[in-house]
């Protein structure tokens, strides 16, 4: 199944977007929503972004309120990281790098690739950018002409289609809720068509944890070459693949399809360094070139700091902090399968891969709704921070008016309240 997405589904409502100074006379600040460019119009705040800002805001009223709403693991920095940003301080290292940046860094992130997909790589097929949203955006930006229409497997991360519409693609959405969240070939080879450009594929996927198997993956990769469509393979969780489930690159997989593949990943999770903002896009040469130049007028070079820090990271060999966070990550996806296996009207998750939890809430809402109501996942997600003080994101973010992600990347202790208190909620509504 599938559906192209309309314009309200990505359209923020028309609002009064005036903005006015608290004090003085302030008449002359006023900013009528008629002037901005209309592109404004097609995206609004991210609605996971939106979840964090109200659990925040309940938090002021001093009530305890338990956050499960981000996409980032509670962690201290890794030894090797911290090191390497002093020692950057300390050599006062202030000023531009390349714009894709440091080369040295770019060679070690091809060493790191290659080592995973099997394949030599060069420095001249890497971009070093802010986060993987960025290599997501530059991707977007040096890829799609209007009208060019990109296949996204649903539920989705809000920010896939977000950057392609900017961009003036046209998201395609391939249901996979009755497939276990992992779309079907014949799916996904029934939505192209000839303004079909490409194909996102998230796994471990975000919000769903589902982790594409290796067929699936051949298949996909088929597809592209068979039909001419570029591969954007995010595996920004890539590091979080929970056994017996393996995570696999595409391009292990299928080596030829590396002409029409990129690669976008960041080390926000594999190395608890969301703040820092640092990811890269992996593809060929022409592509990089285009985005060093697009790059070039949007962010220049990343932090250099960070860079820097990355690059001392990534040289030591060093492993074992990301074997800790994935140990870690494994203790708290096991606590909160055990505690959420006393859910009765909602199906247990399978929590494949990354560290969320996603609820299907569909017979919880058909029996709620039996007498004609109208609830869905805003209100289940509402009703759960009112109520429990628990804070998760609603499954419209990503598509889905029936689900609710579920972070596991906090403490022990919050999380077992938090999923005890939000699995009693669930099993007392009827």
């Amino acid at each position: 199944m599938m559906c192209i997405a309309e314009s309200s589904d990505l359209m923020s409502t028309p609002q009064d977007t005036s903005a006015r100074c608290p004090v003085g006379n302030h008449h002359h600040f006023e900013i009528a929503s008629a002037t901005l460019a209309q592109r404004t119009h097609l995206f609004k705040l991210s609605k996971t972004a939106t979840a964090k800002i109200a659990a925040k805001d309940a938090a002021t009223s001093g009530k305890e309120i338990i956050d499960l709403t981000a996409g980032e693991i509670w962690s201290d920095i890794a030894p090797s990281v911290r090191e390497g940003a002093i020692a950057a301080i300390d050599r006062n290292l202030n000023r531009y790098t390349d714009t894709v940046g440091l080369l040295e860094l770019r060679h070690a992130v091809a060493c790191k690739i290659a080592a995973e997909t099997a394949q030599p790589w060069s420095a001249e097929e890497i971009a070093v950018t802010n986060g993987a949203k960025q290599a997501l955006f530059n991707a977007a930006m040096v890829l799609l002409n209007p009208g060019d229409e990109v296949l996204i497997p649903a539920p989705y991360w809000s920010t896939f289609p977000a950057q392609i519409v900017v961009a003036g693609g046209t998201p395609v959405f391939i249901e996979t809720r009755h497939t276990n969240y992992v779309p079907r070939l014949t799916d996904l080879a029934a939505a192209v068509t000839s303004k079909t450009k490409a194909i996102v594929v998230n796994t471990p996927n975000n919000p769903t944890g589902a982790v594409y198997d290796y067929d699936t993956l051949a298949g996909i990769a088929q597809l592209a070459t068979d039909r001419n469509l570029w591969i954007i393979f995010d595996e920004c969780y890539g590091a979080f693949a929970h056994a017996p489930h393996t995570h696999h690159p595409i391009l292990s997989v299928a080596p030829r399809a590396r002409n029409r593949t990129l690669l976008v990943n960041s080390f926000s999770k594999s190395l608890a360094l969301t703040g820092w903002r640092i990811g890269y896009l992996a593809g060929p040469k022409a592509v990089i070139s285009a985005v060093k130049a697009l790059q070039s007028h949007t962010t220049s070079s990343p932090n250099v700091v960070a860079q820097h820090a990355l690059l001392q990271h990534l040289d030591s060999g060093d492993t074992g902090f990301q074997t800790q966070l994935q140990r870690g990550i494994a203790n708290a996806r096991a606590l909160g399968l055990s505690i959420l296996s006393e859910l009765t009207s909602v199906p247990h998750p399978c929590a494949q891969g990354g560290f969320y939890f996603y609820l299907d809430l569909t017979e919880l809402l058909r029996r709620m709704n039996s007498n004609g109501g109208r609830t869905n996942a805003d209100d289940i997600v509402t009703a759960l921070l009112m109520d429990t003080g628990v804070a998760v994101v609603s499954g419209t973010a990503f598509g889905d008016p029936a689900g609710i992600r579920v972070s596991y990347g906090i403490d022990l202790q919050p999380l077992e309240k938090a999923l005890r208190r939000l699995t009693a909620a669930l099993n007392g509504w009827r």
